[in-house]
């Protein structure tokens, strides 16, 4: 088993930025690609950013490229989402996953964290 917890959620003006992280505990010594999801009211939860084990592989959704960036700290089993340029409609839960396979992550992960709150203003 793995535990995921997100911080760095809050209020942000439009054009803003924010850091989220994601700490996982548990079984962490398998190799896990690790990813964001999303998911604004009345909405679906949708992708937005994975990273594998070695870092070196990365995957965005089109409507975060150029402003959100993923990274991971392996050695504090620690991911990043640095979000800038941050618009309203970036508003949203956002949520950490874990997966053994980069492929499974950005579709169905494993592991999810709880989520953390986004908020966007205008």
């Amino acid at each position: 088993q793995v535990q995921l917890v997100e911080s760095g959620g809050g209020l942000v003006q439009a054009g803003g930025s924010l850091r989220l992280s994601c700490a996982a505990s548990g079984r962490t010594f398998s190799p896990y690609a690790r990813g964001w999801f999303r998911q604004a009211p009345g909405k679906e939860r949708e992708f937005v950013a994975a990273v594998s084990w070695s870092g070196l592989n990365t995957d965005y959704a089109d409507s975060v490229k150029g402003r959100f960036t993923i990274s991971r700290d392996n050695a504090k089993n620690t991911v990043y989402l640095q979000m800038n340029s941050l618009k309203p409609e970036d508003t949203a839960v956002y949520y950490c996953a874990a997966d053994p396979n980069l492929r499974t992550v950005v579709r169905s992960p494993t592991y999810w964290g709880q989520g953390t709150q986004v908020t966007v203003s205008s």
